[in-house]
Formats: structure tokens, C-alpha cells, sequence
């Protein structure tokens, strides 16, 4: 036995479990939100009532619906030749500068970007809906959540409204407003969420030694960054020792942890041995796999990234 593995057996010997093997999630989104059609690198997507045909690369296949149902779109996103996140949208139709789009009990303002997000990841709604299951879970305080590159905040309200206390750190300001602009549209005005404009590595280690907890993590890193004090963020090379850290400040009890990565061509095996080395001394459960976007109607499924999740 080695010393370390000495170390875990001797702190209580608790048993990680974990998945046999990698799971798919699939969703079709919010309601608010379809993805019409997929396929030669793009997908034609709703956000409410308006229809956007962007960039999709994992899209290999060929496309199910007749040229007629693309040009309904609003806009076209065009990437650059340097850089494909990168490019400049064609407006067909018109389209607001922004608008919402319900998720849940909450609203997102949505926006046509110099990139081609626009303010909303429509994947991601069966980890938030898991993330309120667990916030349930904590009994005799209110639940803690800490949300890590934040973005836009669709996260963050939804656990508020779930009754959590909220930490929201982006290194971004204009996120960071976008975000507070979505929390008044939730009617969500009195919600305990902190705002945090930092880097988020800094942060989580400054916690860290402040001997924080929460009982739930959100972790939704780009491949690359920077602070807003210009702090480097590489995903391969930060993340092991965010990931530590983060598991320091997981609450003792009713504790999870979410972990997505948009790093598509890595592999899911390697971030859920990562999260497994961190929370080897916690228990608990752990899975990961893929998230996908499947269209309402059938026909392809995109992948859009990988995920780790744990609970104790």
C-alpha cells in the first residue's frame, strides 16, 4: 500500500464509487429551445422565437431538413479564417438586440454576440436540474453553491431560486452584468447571490485558506482564459490544482460537485481520473460521460462536451 493510499484508509477508509462506465446524457433543452437540424458543420438552432444558424464541428453528418427550413433563420454566424469562435453574424431578419428565453422557473436574456454564443448553453439543463435535486438534499442550514465561470448566470439563479445562497465568479465584468440583468428579468431581485469578478483559481484558493464550504460546486472552465487582472488560464494546466481545492471546499454532508468541460477532442476518462484522485478521501458516487443536444423530432444527436458529477 502507498503512503497515500495509507493516508485515505486512515482518514475513515470511505469508498469512492465509481461508474462502471462513461454515460451520455442527452436533452432536447429548455422548452423554450429547439435544435431544428444538424449536420455539414452547423446547427440550426430556437432560442424562443428567434432561429440561428451557427458553427458546429462535431457535426459530421448530413442534414435531415430541406434547405427551405435553414433559410428561416434570423442570423447566420460566419467564423473567421484565424479562428472559428471568431466571425461576425449575417441578420436575415430581424432580430432584437436582446431577448428572453425561459429555463425552468427562470429567464436568460439572450444576445447575438461578436462570438457566436449568445448568453445561454441549452446542454446544460440536466446538470442544473441535478444540482437542485442535490440543494434539496441539505437539511438544517440554507444550501451554499459556488458557481465558477459563471457566464451569464442561468446556474447561479436557478439555484437561488432553488432556495441556495449563491457565490457567482466570473473574471468577466460584462458577464457578470449580463448576468445581474437576468436575475432582475427572474424576478429574482432579493435572491441571496454574491457577485464575484475574479479569477477563479485565485478565488477558490483564497476560500480555501477563509476555510469556506458549499455544499454544492459548479465548475465550467473555458480551454482558455484570462483574469481580469490578466491571469493565463490553460485548462490542462490549471485545472488539477482548481480541482484540489475545490474538493477542500466541499461541505461535509449533502456535498456534490459538477465539473463540465467544452474541450470536446479530450477525453471524459481523463477529467473523471482527476475528479476520482481529488475526492478519493470523500466517498461518495461519481459518473461522467458526454452531454448532447437531441432534436425533439428525432435525428442526430451533437455532443457538446464532457462531464464529471459527484455526490456524497
Amino acid at each position: 500500500m502507498s503512503r497515500s493510499d495509507g493516508q485515505r484508509a486512515e482518514r475513515g477508509g470511505r469508498v469512492l464509487a465509481r461508474a462502471e462506465g462513461l454515460e451520455l446524457i442527452r436533452t432536447a433543452g429548455p422548452k423554450d429551445y429547439a435544435l431544428i437540424d444538424s449536420g455539414n458543420g452547423r446547427k440550426l438552432e430556437r432560442f424562443g422565437k428567434i432561429v440561428i444558424d451557427r458553427p458546429e464541428p462535431q457535426a459530421l453528418w448530413q442534414r435531415r431538413r430541406p434547405a427551405g427550413v435553414w433559410k428561416e433563420a434570423h442570423a447566420v454566424f460566419s467564423p473567421s479564417a484565424d479562428d472559428e469562435e471568431k466571425g461576425k453574424w449575417r441578420i436575415d431578419k430581424p432580430v432584437p438586440e436582446s431577448w428572453p428565453v425561459r429555463v425552468g422557473d427562470v429567464a436568460v436574456t439572450c444576445r447575438l454576440q461578436g462570438l457566436w454564443h449568445v448568453g445561454l448553453f441549452p446542454e446544460q439543463v440536466p446538470h442544473w436540474e441535478w444540482m437542485q435535486e442535490q440543494i434539496r438534499r441539505v437539511r438544517g442550514e440554507r444550501p451554499r453553491v459556488l458557481n465558477l465561470f459563471a457566464y451569464t448566470g442561468a446556474a447561479s439563479l436557478l439555484a437561488a431560486h432553488a432556495g441556495a445562497e449563491v457565490t457567482h465568479v466570473d473574471a468577466s465584468k460584462k458577464a457578470i452584468q449580463w448576468a445581474k440583468e437576468n436575475k432582475v428579468a427572474s424576478h429574482l431581485a432579493d435572491a441571496p447571490i454574491r457577485w464575484i469578478l475574479e479569477d477563479a483559481a485565485k478565488f477558490v484558493a483564497r476560500e480555501v485558506r477563509r476555510g469556506k464550504t458549499y455544499h454544492a460546486i459548479l465548475i465550467d472552465p473555458p480551454k482558455f482564459g484570462r483574469g481580469p487582472d490578466g491571469e493565463v488560464w490553460d485548462l490542462f494546466e490549471g485545472l488539477p490544482a482548481l480541482m484540489r481545492n475545490a474538493a477542500q471546499l466541499l461541505a461535509t454532508d449533502s456535498a456534490s460537485l459538477v465539473l463540465t468541460v467544452y474541450a470536446i477532442r479530450a477525453s471524459a476518462l481523463a477529467f473523471e481520473q482527476l475528479a476520482a484522485d481529488v475526492l478519493a478521501e470523500r466517498g461518495g458516487r461519481l459518473s461522467a460521460g458526454e452531454l448532447a443536444l437531441a432534436a425533439r423530432d428525432g435525428g442526430a444527436v451533437v455532443p457538446t462536451s464532457l462531464f464529471v458529477r459527484w455526490a456524497s
